[in-house]
């Protein structure tokens, strides 16, 4: 099991990588600002029914 904060410099180095420094760092000044509950967020987005496939297959089509 990592620490904290390898976890937080993990994804920081992964936000970097693929969307890059400045929006790495508004992706950070934006869920520190907005109140957010991710286990409420995946149940709502993720517990429809959607195979795992077809969420891989949306994210790599948003990612081109």
């Amino acid at each position: 099991m990592i620490t904290d904060t390898e976890i937080k410099v993990k994804g920081i180095q992964l936000l970097s990588r693929y969307m890059g420094d400045v929006e790495a760092e508004r992706f950070v000044a934006l869920i520190q600002r907005e109140p957010f509950d991710y286990t409420k967020w995946r149940q709502t987005n993720l517990d429809d029914g959607t195979s795992v496939e077809e969420i891989s297959r949306k994210a790599m089509s948003l990612r081109q």
